[in-house]
């Protein structure tokens, strides 16, 4: 897609329309990657509805939802390489599975288990719980690719965990293997009014680093919609302030949003004519709450959720794959069991790791605890010693 760059901010890209009929130019991806693709949705949307079970159950804390936002996070992460950094907020679940890591993992981390969350041989930095620090992170992440010279890369394909202990290689052949590991970040639309999002950006531009900044639009920053956040016509056009590009991205269209981010991967990756660093905009809808704690109910009409509703990623690409003849009954079958299949081993492995000690709390933030943290520790001593330990490790 040559023309990405080419066109206005405020002209959203879009290449499957919510009925799944083409619109526009198909990326290149084989038939495999496509059913991948919509494999990843599927699997998501349902680690999504298992998750929020878990929380509801007690086996889980808070949890924030990702239902609608599939495409944004499947079809952007899937135009990554495994060398590529990902720094994701709190709710990019879909996303650093597709980047390597394992759905169990994920889980820990939203159990309170300090081993939850990356991986040591996956590029993914910690979720950004505090919003928008993760911008400023990634534009540093992608200036020090940018000093060492990371131009050699990885030629091997991506690697993701599947059910059990397996893993699943997909082909990687149509991305590019030389130039700058990229750094991408995820943030939704309310980190635009942090300043952590102007400085990283304006940065980014001035030493022009291979990032890209995917702004995950859902409309509403917790519940303060989308038209109190900024004046501005789209989040994409900021992009003009700080001297990079910037594209809005039906961001519930799957291959726009791969064809979008690869186009910006492919650019950041190598000094050209154009600045290396991208601002994607990809525009969305949570059908579910900002976490487990919210009530979205207060805030939005439910006349305006079933509108979005019928823009359902899932089923679009579902009826493409379908009328194309890449994806039949037998096929969706197989992949609604290896989907139950592979959540249902996540939770087994996630619930059956050993729970940490609750003194590891009080670890790895201080080097020395200050008086109040020093009263909150002894004050657990205690508990334990009222309650016993299975009041705090017990499954």
């Amino acid at each position: 897609m040559s023309d990405v760059f080419d066109r206005d901010p405020d002209d959203r890209v879009r290449i499957l329309d919510e009925s799944g009929e083409l619109v526009g130019d198909l990326p290149d991806l084989s038939d495999a990657e496509l059913v991948d693709l919509y494999r990843y949705m599927r699997l998501a949307r349902h680690f999504d509805e298992r998750a929020v079970n878990l929380q509801r159950q007690g086996r889980m804390g808070t949890y924030p939802p990702l239902a609608g936002q599939e495409a944004a996070q499947v079809g952007s992460a899937m135009a990554l390489d495994p060398r590529d950094w990902i720094a994701p907020s709190y709710r990019e679940h879909a996303a650093v599975h597709v980047h390597g890591l394992d759905l169990a993992d994920i889980l820990l981390y939203w159990m309170g288990h300090g081993a939850g969350g990356w991986r040591a041989d996956v590029n993914v930095l910690p979720a950004a719980v505090p919003i928008a620090t993760q911008v400023p992170h990634t534009t540093g992440v992608a200036l020090a690719s940018k000093l060492r010279g990371e131009s050699e890369g990885s030629d091997s394909p991506r690697k993701t965990g599947e059910a059990g202990d397996s893993e699943e290689s997909r082909s990687s052949d149509h991305r590019t293997k030389s130039g700058d590991a990229v750094a991408c970040a995820y943030f939704g639309d309310g980190a635009t009014s942090e300043g952590d999002f102007h400085e990283g950006l304006n940065m980014a531009g001035v030493f022009d680093v291979p990032a890209v900044f995917l702004c995950n639009n859902n409309g509403w920053a917790i519940s303060v919609p989308r038209e109190r956040q900024t004046a501005s016509p789209t989040l994409a056009g900021k992009a003009v302030a700080y001297g990079i590009d910037g594209v809005q991205v039906d961001g519930m269209d799957p291959l726009a949003t791969y064809e979008v981010t690869r186009a910006a991967v492919e650019k950041a990756r190598t000094p050209g004519d154009r600045p290396r660093p991208t601002l994607i905009e990809a525009v969305q809808y949570r059908f579910g709450a900002h976490t487990t704690a919210d009530d979205p109910t207060v805030y939005r009409d439910e006349a305006e959720v079933e509108a979005w509703r019928r823009r359902d990623p899932i089923p679009r690409l579902e009826r493409f794959l379908r009328e194309t003849g890449r994806l039949d009954d037998a096929a969706v079958e197989d992949i609604e069991a290896s989907v139950r299949d592979q959540v249902s081993a996540a939770i087994e492995r996630a619930e059956h790791t050993p729970r940490p000690d609750p003194d590891a709390m009080f670890d790895d933030v201080y080097a020395g605890l200050p008086p109040a943290l020093r009263d909150q520790r002894a004050y657990l001593h205690r508990l334990r010693d009222r309650h016993g330990d299975d009041a705090f490790l017990k499954d």
